[in-house]
This record gives C-alpha cells, structure tokens and sequence, in this order.
C-alpha cells in the first residue's frame, strides 16, 4: 500500500511564503511523475507544478515566477517552495505521484490547506 502525506499548509499574509512537502511510503519501486494541483472553494481542481524524475519541471502560468517545485527522490520527498503568495492562491493543495509497485499507480494525498490574506 502507497501513501503520499502532505504538510505545510498554513494561514499566511499576502507577500509572504510557505514551503509545502509530500512524502511517499510504502512498497514503492520507483516514482515518476511528482506533482502539485491546488482546489479553490467552488472551483475545479488544477495543475500547480509538476517534477519528472529525471528534474523535468512544468508550472501553471500562475505560478511560473513564484513557485518551485522540487524533489529528493532518496527520500521519495516532492516540495513546493511558494513565494510572494497572493490571495488567489488560497486552496486546498494535494501532491500527485506517479508510483510503481507491482504497477504504476496514480496516487494522491489528502491535500494540506494554505490561506492566504490580504
């Protein structure tokens, strides 16, 4: 059984930053694929920022300037490094990975809440 566990959500002023981190465990053979997508209240949920294992990395337009995305992958660990946050940045973020086992599943977290206030 895979588990990918979120942390680092928080309640933060405009401006400021955040530092997300997801970890993966279990019988895990190797990680593709590490990625972010974020849900707003009301809204679908989207694409953040995505990590190959190989350190290919791809960014919402959003988030292009602000955001980086990053991996350990020793440690089966993705994290996302937020700055200069802005209101519309407050969601629920949930970290994606593409994990092999005896397949290659496509698993997600519970998701880690950031708000951010104007």
């Amino acid at each position: 059984q895979v588990q990918l566990v979120e942390s680092g959500g928080d309640l933060v002023q405009a401006g400021g930053s955040l530092r997300l981190s997801c970890a993966a465990s279990g019988s895990i053979v190797s990680i593709n694929t590490m990625g972010w997508y974020r849900q707003a209240p009301g809204k679908q949920r989207e694409l953040v920022a995505t990590i190959t294992s190989g350190g290919i990395t791809n960014y919402a337009d959003s988030v292009e300037d602000r955001f980086t995305v990053s991996r350990d992958n020793a440690k089966n660990t993705t994290y996302l490094q937020m700055n200069n946050l802005k209101p519309e940045d407050t969601a629920v973020y949930y970290c994606n990975a593409k994990i092999v086992t005896w397949y290659q599943g496509n698993y997600w977290g519970r998701g880690t809440q950031v708000t951010v206030s104007s």
